[in-house]
């Protein structure tokens, strides 16, 4: 019987040893490892020493929307035109009487065009490296005359009557002289946008408008009678369909546009253009 009893006695003996070996080794295993966020801390087994490593966790970049808004957009630039009127001839002296090229003279630098879009939206076509670009706007034009010419307002019910004059008035002098076209427009472009994940990408677009004249006056300021507005129509076409285009440089950005036709219903043939720097976010 002793010898079964030390038998039995050794076998509890290793079982308690082993039993506390495996419960310490538990314990230094799960306290080998700390997570905190994207930092790993490893404490090897014997060491006092600690090695840190980090693992970043795997983010997803976010899905671009296949619509995006610019809101309120300007355009700060240059108007004119390109004179192609017949002078001398019956529609151009109805219109203009003894009118000739240099009437239409503008000053240089001082036609100014300036553009404020409520809105642009870009609708992704493929992969936002192609996109459509559409928006509504106002478009202000100001032509700035070097003659004294001036547009008459309300003229009289007659046939084709007299719309512009130059004004030969004794002792007048002319400090202001223009023009002002202002258009509610709607753009309609192809966007080719080559850096597609850049804020401050490289591309251009190009396509057509459409404007609606709403407004249009005649602004003079002179020596004796000051200040004047003129307002009318002038017989400029209501309608605007010009070609338009923009570039974008990084942050830098340009625009321009080119009608398709004459400005005036009448007498005059003026295709107007403008150009200049674009604010906008994309």
């Amino acid at each position: 019987m002793k010898p079964m009893k030390r038998i039995f006695t050794l076998c509890i003996a290793c079982c308690i040893t082993l039993i506390s070996f495996a419960q310490d080794t538990t314990s230094k295993s799960e306290s080998d490892t700390i997570h905190i966020g994207g930092m790993v801390i490893i404490r090897k087994a014997g060491s006092k020493e600690d090695t840190t490593q980090y693992k970043p966790k795997d983010r997803k970049a976010p899905k671009k929307s296949n619509l995006s808004t610019n809101w309120w957009i300007f355009d700060f630039g240059f108007s004119n035109y390109i004179d192609n009127t017949v002078y001398g001839s019956a529609a151009a002296n109805l219109y203009a009487p003894g009118s000739n090229k240099t009437w239409f003279d503008t000053k240089d630098g001082k036609s100014r065009n300036m553009n404020i879009w409520f809105f642009m939206q870009k609708l992704n076509v493929a992969k936002h490296i192609v996109n459509l670009k559409y928006g509504l706007g106002l478009e202000l034009n100001n032509y700035r005359y070097k003659q004294n010419i001036r547009y008459q307002a309300n003229p009289p019910a007659v046939v084709n009557p007299t719309r512009v004059i130059l004004d030969n008035t004794s002792g007048r002098t002319y400090k202001k002289d223009k023009l002002a076209a202002d258009y509610l427009t709607v753009p309609m472009m192809i966007n080719f946008n080559f850096t597609p994940n850049r804020h401050d990408g490289f591309g251009f677009s190009a396509g057509i408008s459409a404007g609606y004249l709403y407004s249009a006056r005649n602004k003079t300021i002179t020596s004796d009678e000051g200040k004047k507005k003129a307002k009318d129509d002038f017989e400029l076409e209501r309608w605007k369909l010009s070609y338009v285009a923009e570039l974008s440089l990084g942050p830098v950005r340009f625009y321009g546009s080119y009608a398709l036709k004459n400005m005036y219903e009448r007498g005059l043939d003026m295709t107007p253009y403008n150009f200049g720097f674009r604010f906008s976010n994309w």
